[in-house]
């Protein structure tokens, strides 16, 4: 990796990556199929699915995309074939972040020599790491631009995670939380909500010391929730859950495509106190659309509905010049009636019973 070249990417052109589980047909477990479903897929989609670190999972990736229907026609193929290959095989696909009852020590680490140094580095800590997101892609014009932005968009972070919480179960146990996935990253180093940058000097300084000091071989060991992305020109957003529907999944690269083109457009945003940015993912992991959120001028408390709310109408304007108002409209349902986790706790609350929760979730995925 070149520390000093930012490449060179049309602005907010999109990328996103999902990241998928693969359970056994009939026990709705996780099964260690990644490897077998990746040797049958044909030459065609080889640069669409990928292996994980675990072997119950794949991730999905699109290319570089010109606005968010391209995203939604490439993610719906790949998809679309994923599904059916792994029902040819007695598998199914599983949109949510955390597998309800699935265990740590039941998953194997996929070979490769990256995998298992990560592995050795973050011991148990690593291995509980069964988890499945969002990551979108953005565009940006060059690398002032990009360290901006993440540096804005800290305080918006929270509110992404509440509008996409799915992982409310763990190793068959009630957690409490709507987001626990947010809470097992928790534990890895250089996770989390990022501190100020300021600037692309700034963020080159600090990877070339993590570097130097071998704590990290390149960015993707960068953990962060928002980090830039110098390989493909990009600001990443790692933060969210993974939706449990494919509608929610595009309306949520429609937020994020429109929330980072507002935020470039504004060069005076603040910077308020990580730890209230903290506070409020906190919130948003453990309570969901139900928590508090503690507004940028740090002068009120408000519900997360009400901040998603108020997201949707800052970002109108760029979304209305993207074209990508009507794909908005999943995320308002989100914010009257719930998210994935929202409805696998209401559905817990009434049969007890994860396989129904899996099956319920799974079937709306396209609806």
């Amino acid at each position: 990796m070149n520390l000093s070249t930012f490449q060179q990417s049309r602005p907010y052109t999109l990328g996103v990556e999902l990241e998928l589980q693969i359970l056994d047909a009939e026990t709705l477990n996780l099964t260690q199929a990644a490897p077998f479903l990746l040797q049958k897929t044909p030459k065609r989609f080889h640069d669409r699915i990928k292996e994980e670190f675990i072997q119950s999972m794949v991730e999905i990736l699109t290319p570089v995309c010109d606005n968010v229907s391209e995203i939604s026609e490439d993610l719906a193929a790949t998809c679309h074939f994923l599904e059916s290959l792994a029902a040819e095989n007695g598998y199914r696909v599983y949109a949510a972040s955390l597998h309800p009852f699935a265990h740590r020590k039941d998953q194997l680490i996929s070979p490769g020599e990256r995998y298992g140094q990560i592995m050795d580095d973050l011991q148990v800590a690593g291995r509980r790491m069964i988890t499945q997101g969002l990551h979108v892609h953005v565009g940006m014009p060059d690398a002032e631009s990009a360290v901006h932005v993440c540096d804005a968009i800290r305080v918006y972070l929270p509110v992404l995670l509440a509008l996409t919480t799915s992982s409310p179960f763990f190793q068959g146990e009630t957690t409490g939380f709507y987001s626990y996935r947010s809470r097992l990253f928790h534990a890895l180093p250089r996770s989390g909500i990022p501190q100020y940058l300021g600037s692309w000097k700034n963020f080159q300084e600090l990877l070339a010391t993590l570097i130097r000091a071998d704590f990290i071989r390149n960015i993707r060991e960068l953990w962060w929730d928002v980090r830039p992305h110098p390989d493909f020109g990009t600001v990443e957003i790692r933060i969210c859950d993974l939706p449990s529907r494919f509608e929610e999944i595009i309306s949520m690269t429609a937020l994020v495509q429109a929330l980072v083109a507002t935020l470039a457009a504004d060069k005076n945003s603040g910077h308020p106190n990580l730890e209230i940015i903290s506070s409020n993912k906190w919130q948003a992991s453990r309570y969901g659309l139900d928590g508090r959120y503690i507004t940028p001028a740090e002068d009120r408390s408000i519900t997360f509905v009400q901040a998603a709310t108020d997201l949707l109408e800052m970002i109108r304007p760029k979304a209305k010049e993207f074209a990508t108002l009507d794909l908005l409209h999943p995320i308002e349902k989100v914010i009257q009636r719930g998210t994935s986790a929202h409805r696998q706790i209401a559905m817990y609350n009434k049969c007890k019973d994860f396989k129904t929760i899996i099956k319920k979730i799974q079937g709306d995925f396209w609806n």
